[in-house]
């Protein structure tokens, strides 16, 4: 039982180092400073409580103007000129090509007795659906979304099985949007139904047991109409029957509409859980009894579990009537509670699994019959433990090596979990632990063309300004000198609870290949430590962030790892803030920049799309004291003319609606007009392309770009 997220993305990235793989090709950019496009001016100016700011680039955030159109195609001939004579791009893309052409495969979910799991052979664009009877059977193909669009730009964003295995919904979203359609495919004709539920957005798909139909999420007044510049408020959940295609409204919050809404059923279908939050990370939680699961009461009244959004409360699954829930409720680092449902109100909660020492990862925590499945973050490294469902403690599943389970997935009536394990030299693999065999069987292992045995990942830990002690990773050739002279990639991102884990990256790989050093920082506003370490990054505190990842750097300098010259720092979404803020503060540290997908404006953020979720995180620039300590760190109100800033490559998307790229493009205008050496400020702007969605041929394409720019900037 899952709920549809509202966070942003973080997407991993790499790092790169000494080319000597790679044969000359054309001469590289001289030191000449770059002609850009000229950007005009406005005379925008806001008063924020008497303090006036001026905003001359205005004009670039109306994304469909013929303007605006145009200073992207002119800055993109700019950054393409300088890219096509850097002569190592070539050989970094092939050499990523290949990297990825190994199958992955994603955790599988189990329905009608059958097993359903995505999965990619190397390089398609997008991963199949396919499904299979059990751990070692043979598989079918579901759907198949390279099918949706020659190119791969109408991405499958989301799918979901009916119980009796007839139907799968599943989403098309132009460009990777976050707008979406959700068709319903009949597996026995392979068609799909007339009927489509259009122009949803932030959706889950939770089908009925009866498998008639499906709740999902809309805001109100999108169902004819995809303007959310308009109608980006009410988020609703409904209920689609196929049958009748009559959808009906199940539940709101219209006294707030700027709370998300989410939906997820019990997997015995009589219960349904909803929630709200007006962030990213708190949430309020109801249950409905539908009753009887075959034909379920769609009119039963919501019934409060937690009536506050002053916790995150994630429903684990249901033993007879009692659920089990995830919550952050009194214990800042996650505890597992039981409450018995039924008799229209939720009985007092009762502590199944402690707060510990400790972090639970609320997304990584299985109800398996009489077990509980608990994953943990020990520093930043995974260990998953097994209680009954009275909490004592029955074992822990031994792990193949330090690393991160980054998804587990199991049934309220199985024996089975299914999890995913990655590290950063170990690429993510499905894993089965039977409950009754306490045995972990890999479910179809990848084969990387990757020699993983070369490099190591030292776990290390260093303090930031104010003498907090930070996790940081840090993986290298084995042997490496420590002399100064690797080019070296810090990558972080540090805010809404999300917890950066090691993950494998052929990106990565590839950057290792090329003698690099990749290394990231856990920086406070993630939820490695618990929701102390969260809400030590957020609001007021942002700046602990931006301290934490300059202290990073300065540990990498001062432990000989690399020189400031060849040290560059990459990050998306939040992380592209991080990487705006800390190239401004501390220009001198870094050689070069990668903000990706970046949210670079703090003064206006919350005006678009997503950007009202994430004031819970940021604040707002509509509150006087928001206003004061937003605007001391904006990366697009602090950049300062005269001041030689790192080469940086901006990358963001001009149909990103999570982020929207005006961020990138007025950052962009305004580095160009401060920039005070020939470091080139350039931006690259996928067409028709979304905050976290890309063909994987383009993905590869923008990395090496991203690689064969440090490479030539890295001196």
């Amino acid at each position: 039982m899952r709920f549809a997220a509202l966070r942003s993305v973080s997407v991993l990235s790499l790092s790169l180092a000494a080319p000597a793989v790679f044969a000359a090709g054309s001469a590289a950019p001289t030191g000449a400073a770059l002609a850009y496009p000229a950007t005009q001016r406005g005379e925008v100016v806001d008063d924020y409580f008497g303090r006036k700011v001026a905003d001359p680039y205005r004009w670039l955030e109306e994304l469909e103007s013929p303007a605006t159109a145009q200073w992207v195609t002119d800055q993109n001939a700019v950054t393409q000129r300088y890219l096509a004579q850097l002569p190592e791009r070539e050989a970094i893309r092939k050499r990523l090509t290949a990297l990825w052409d190994y199958q992955r495969t994603g955790v599988p979910t189990s329905e009608a007795g059958m097993l359903w799991f995505d999965q990619n052979s190397g390089l398609q664009r997008q991963a199949p659906v396919y499904r299979q009877d059990g751990l070692h059977g043979k598989p079918s193909l579901v759907i198949d979304p390279n099918q949706l669009s020659p190119d791969g730009s109408v991405a499958m964003a989301a799918w979901s099985p009916s119980p009796d295995g007839r139907w799968l919904a599943y989403t098309q979203a132009a460009g990777g949007s976050d707008v979406q359609d959700i068709y319903v495919r009949d597996l026995t004709t392979g068609k799909d139904l007339s009927a489509v539920v259009r122009h949803v957005k932030f959706s889950g798909i939770s089908w009925t047991k009866d498998s008639r139909g499906f709740f999902y999420q809309r805001f109100r007044g999108t169902e004819s109409a995809a303007d959310f510049a308009a109608a980006n408020e009410f988020h609703q959940t409904w209920y689609h029957p196929l049958e009748t295609g009559a959808d009906r409204l199940i539940f709101e919050r219209p006294q707030n509409g700027k709370e998300s809404s989410g939906a997820s059923l019990s997997d015995n279908g009589r219960w349904l859980f909803l929630s709200s939050s007006s962030g990213t990370t708190n949430n309020r939680l109801w249950y409905m009894d539908l009753v009887d699961p075959l034909a379920p009461n769609l009119s039963a009244t919501p019934v409060v579990i937690a009536a506050e959004e002053d916790a995150v409360h994630m429903p684990i699954g249901v033993s007879g009537d009692t659920l089990y829930l995830y919550t952050t409720a009194q214990a800042p680092k996650g505890r597992v509670v039981a409450i018995r449902l039924g008799a229209g109100s939720a009985t007092p909660w009762r502590t199944v699994v402690p707060e510990g020492k400790d972090s639970i990862a609320e997304d990584g925590v299985v109800l398996l019959r009489d077990r509980l499945v608990v994953s943990y973050l020990v520093d930043v490294q995974s260990r998953v433990r097994l209680f009954d469902l009275s909490g004592k403690s029955r074992g822990e599943i031994a792990l193949p090596e330090p690393g991160s389970v980054t998804g587990v997935r199991g049934r309220d009536n199985g024996d089975e979990v299914y999890l995913a394990f990655t590290s950063f030299l170990r690429p993510l693999t499905v894993y089965r632990y039977d409950l009754k065999r306490a045995a972990l069987e890999p479910f179809y292992a990848p084969k990387p063309p990757f020699d993983a045995s070369r490099y190591e990942t030292r776990a290390l830990f260093y303090r930031s300004k104010d003498g907090t002690r930070v996790p940081l990773f840090v993986t290298l050739p084995k042997g490496a000198r420590l002399d100064g002279s690797h080019r070296t990639l810090l990558y972080g991102y540090g805010g809404f609870n999300i917890s950066n884990v090691p993950r494998f990256s052929s990106a990565v790989a590839g950057w290792l290949e090329l003698g690099g050093i990749y290394a990231v920082a856990n920086l406070r506003g993630g939820g490695e430590y618990g929701e102390q370490w969260h809400r030590a990054g957020t609001r007021e505190r942002k700046q602990n962030v931006f301290d934490d990842f300059i202290a990073a750097g300065e540990y990498l300098v001062q432990q000989r790892y690399t020189v400031p010259a060849r040290l560059a720092i990459h990050g998306r979404s939040n992380g592209g803030l991080l990487v705006g803020a800390t190239m401004l503060q501390r220009p001198d540290l870094f050689g070069a920049a990668l903000p990706a997908v970046g949210v670079l404006d703090m003064m206006r953020f919350q005006r678009f799309s997503a950007g009202p979720y994430w004031v819970d995180d940021y604040g707002s620039s509509d509150d006087p004291q928001g206003a004061k300590y937003l605007l001391a760190y904006s990366p697009l109100h602090n950049l300062k003319a005269g001041t030689c800033y790192p080469a940086t490559l901006i990358t963001t998307a001009d149909r990103d609606d999570r982020v929207v790229p005006s961020h990138s493009f007025k950052f962009a205008a305004a580095l160009q007009a401060a920039q005070a050496c020939s470091n080139p400020a350039l931006i690259r702007i996928e067409v028709a392309g979304s905050h976290g969605y890309r063909p994987t041929d383009r993905v590869i394409a923008e990395v090496a770009d991203q690689w064969a720019f440090l490479l030539h900037s890295l001196h």
